[in-house]
């Protein structure tokens, strides 16, 4: 049997000393490890949309959507599959602050980011992708 694909999105966003903004996850699944801000795409909502909406919800951030940078698929809970696309975004406005089913939001520098438990493949999809933070 086929798993129920759901569409999420995810937002790589970096600050002006090149960090990479992540939040630490506050419920299932992935609770307590860190990863991009993100989410379900909802009916009715083109992707661009999502990131904004689920950014500005977990980090208070406002951003704007570039480009795709990659595609991930991720088991979920109940044999569902999540299918997440990720795109380069730019922080226009907002105040950065844990939010929705966020527990902790910041940015990390390359450094920070071995020190955090991430989510599992998040990692090697950064570096594959090249984005990295500084």
């Amino acid at each position: 049997m086929t798993p129920r694909r759901i569409a999420c999105v995810g937002a790589i966003v970096f600050d002006d000393r090149g960090r990479l903004l992540l939040i630490r996850r506050g419920r299932e699944p992935g609770a307590g490890s860190w990863s991009l801000p993100g989410g379900r795409v909802e009916a009715g909502e083109t992707p661009p949309e999502a990131i904004m909406r689920e950014v500005a919800e977990e980090t208070g951030l406002v951003v704007v959507p570039e480009r795709l940078i990659g595609r991930v698929e991720r088991d979920g809970p109940g044999g569902v599959g999540y299918v997440i696309d990720d795109y380069a975004c730019t922080a226009v406005g907002g105040q950065l602050r844990a939010g929705d089913d966020a527990s902790d939001a910041r940015f990390v520098d390359r450094r920070g980011l071995d020190t955090l438990t991430l989510s599992p493949g998040l990692l090697d999809a950064l570096a594959d992708w090249s984005v990295l933070p500084d």
